[in-house]
C-alpha cells in the first residue's frame, strides 16, 4: 500500500472567507453562526474569518471567485438556502448555485465547501441550521478545514 493522505481539522494560521445570502437570512444567519463557531473552536483567529454578503445563492459563485481571485484565503464557506416552491426556479438557482462553486474551486485552486441548503420546506431549513439534523454550516466549515489541510498534506509530498 501507498501513502495515506488525510486531513486534520486544525484551523491554525488560517484565513477563511465565507460568502453568505442576504436571501432567507433568518436561515443563513444561524449557519454563520454555526461555521464561524466552529472554525474558532478549530484554531482560526476571529481575525482571520471574512464574510461576505451575497444577495442570494445564484450570486454565490461569482462573490466566491472575486473572493478566490484575491489570493488572501485559504479556503472559502458558501452558505445559502434555497426552499422549493411552486415554479421551477429553485432548480435553476440551486442548480447553479452548486455547479458553479465546484467550478469556482476547480478553477480557482481554492477550497471551496458547499453550505447551501436545498430543501422542500422551511422546516427542513430549520432542522438543518441548528436544530434536529446539525448545523450545515458547521459541517461546511469543518470540511473546509479537513480540505485544506488534506491539501497541504498531499503537497508536502509533491
Amino acid at each position: 500500500m501507498g501513502q495515506k493522505y488525510e486531513g486534520v481539522m486544525s484551523g491554525g494560521g488560517l484565513k477563511i472567507a465565507i460568502v453568505a445570502t442576504r436571501w432567507n437570512e433568518f436561515i443563513v444567519e444561524r449557519l454563520t453562526d454555526g461555521a464561524t463557531d466552529a472554525l474558532r473552536r478549530h484554531g482560526v483567529n476571529d481575525s482571520a474569518i471574512d464574510i461576505a454578503m451575497a444577495p442570494g445563492a445564484y450570486e454565490v459563485p461569482f462573490v466566491a471567485r472575486k473572493l478566490a481571485e484575491t489570493g488572501r484565503y485559504h479556503g472559502i464557506v458558501a452558505l445559502g438556502c434555497v426552499i422549493r416552491g411552486a415554479t421551477p426556479h429553485f432548480d435553476y438557482v440551486a442548480g447553479e448555485a452548486a455547479s458553479g462553486v465546484a467550478a469556482t474551486s476547480r478553477d480557482t485552486g481554492v477550497p471551496i465547501s458547499f453550505g447551501v441548503l436545498t430543501v422542500d420546506t422551511i422546516e427542513q431549513a430549520i432542522e438543518r441550521a441548528g436544530t434536529k439534523a446539525g448545523n450545515k454550516g458547521a459541517e461546511a466549515a469543518l470540511a473546509l478545514l479537513e480540505t485544506i489541510n488534506l491539501c497541504r498534506a498531499i503537497e508536502e509530498n509533491e
